[in-house]
Order: C-alpha cells, then structure tokens, then sequence
C-alpha cells in the first residue's frame, strides 16, 4: 500500500468536487441507528482529514490513522488552523495500535481497496475488532468490482488547473481483479511546475469476500448498502458501503 507523496500536496484541490459533507451526514446517521452519538471515533485511512474534521464538528472525539506523512501533516495544518482537538497518527492500517478502544470505527474513500491480499483486509478487521468497544460499530466503503472495470478500467483521465494539472491511467485486471492507477502531476513552483509520478494499486472485494473476512476477523456482518442510500446493493453499485460491528475479542 503505497503512501500519497507529490499527490498530497494538491489532493484537496482535485477533491474539490467530493461531497464530503454529504458523507459526513451519511455516516453520522448511520452512527446514530446504533447508539454511537458522540465518544471516541477512529477514522482510518483520514487522508489530509477533510471528513475527519467534520465528524470532530459533528460533536465525535476523532482521531486519524493514515501511513502518508505528508496527507497528515496537511492534516495536522488544518486542525491547528481550526482549532479542533483531533489526534493524528502515522500508522499503517494494517498493524495499527490505539492506548484504549473507541465506539466507532470509519474509513471511507474506499481506504479497503488498497489492501492487496484477502489476507490483509482480514488482519485490517481483526485490529478493529480489537479496538472496538464492546459492540462498537465500524463503517466503512469500497469501490466495487462494477467500477474498476466498467468506469475506470483502460481510461485516462485528465484536469488542467492554474495551480496544477494532472493525467490519470486506469489499467484493470480482471483475473487478479486489481486496478492500477498511474498518475502524473504537474505542480506549479514559482513561475514553473514540478512534475510528479506515481503509481498506485487497488484490489476489487466481492460482497462474498467482505462478508467471509468479516466472519474470519470474529466481527458481525450487519448490513451493506449502495452508498448514500439505506438500498441494497445493485450489480451496476460502484461504491458500497458496510457495516460490521464488534463480535468478542
């Protein structure tokens, strides 16, 4: 799982267009069906913490996990410019470690698909059942096989903005069901841009293969809708959203 480096300093201006305010009530309202109105939530993959933040104004104790230092230091400018307590970690997912347990765990912005092998995103479930309070909830989302290979699979994407511009390669797998996605940036420096490459991977999860990792990680299976929405989940759905909960340590 690689981390985010030249994409960091200009992801929040390229996510300009994510409703992240929508995914915050979304989520928030799910939360809130089960119990989980305020106490400690954990958002794990937080990125440069643009949700991490409005869950902490939604009235949440957050804390942040993400592996790139440089999507949390842009992170840890944001609170100090806001003012919210929120505690930013540098951890990979995939052996992260808390002091205590919290009452919710979320990761969206499909943080899942980046884990490679089955066997990882089973690991990922194990420490966040461990984490968990006593039926804590976790939440979290997925780009689904639909997507990567009808949306994104061998296309190229493109924006070009003032401050920086950027081209974007989609190559998808269908046997080994993995998305590769090469991105080059152009990032302006005084009166030149600097230019970025990098690559990265993620692995498509069927809602069989979800489910069974959950079970195998000693978590319960709640629920899994197309996203935004409290539907189930369509053939066409290219984001899902899962709900699993804490199951015995």
């Amino acid at each position: 799982m690689e981390a985010y480096t030249g994409f960091a300093e200009v992801y929040d201006i390229f996510q300009d267009n994510v409703p992240y305010e929508e995914w915050c009530g979304y989520v928030t309202g799910l939360l809130k069906e089960y119990q989980v109105t305020d106490g400690l939530v954990l958002d794990l993959g937080c990125g440069t913490g643009s949700l991490t933040e409005l869950m902490a104004r939604s009235g949440y104790d957050m804390i942040g996990i993400d592996n790139s230092g440089e999507m949390l230091q842009i992170a840890m400018n944001k609170r100090n410019a806001s003012g919210l307590d929120i505690l930013y970690l540098l951890q990979d997912m995939r052996g992260f470690e808390l002091y205590g347990t919290v009452r919710a765990v979320i990761s969206i912005c499909d943080s899942m698909n980046y884990m490679m092998e089955y066997e990882e995103l089973v690991e990922v479930f194990r420490l966040v059942n461990n984490y968990l309070d006593p039926k804590g909830v976790f939440i979290f989302d997925l780009n689904t096989e639909y997507k990567y290979r009808e949306m994104l699979a061998d296309n190229t994407f493109a924006e070009d903005r003032e401050e920086s511009s950027f081209i974007w390669n989609n190559f998808y797998d269908e046997e080994d069901k993995v998305n590769e996605y090469d991105l080059t940036l152009f990032v302006k420096e005084g009166e030149l841009y600097r230019k970025f490459e990098e690559t990265h991977y993620q692995r498509a999860y069927s809602l069989d293969e979800v489910r069974r990792a959950v079970s195998e990680a000693g978590m319960e299976f709640v629920a899994a809708y197309d996203a935004c929405t409290r539907n189930p989940v369509q053939q066409d759905s290219e984001r899902i959203y899962v709900i699993a909960r804490e199951n015995g340590k």
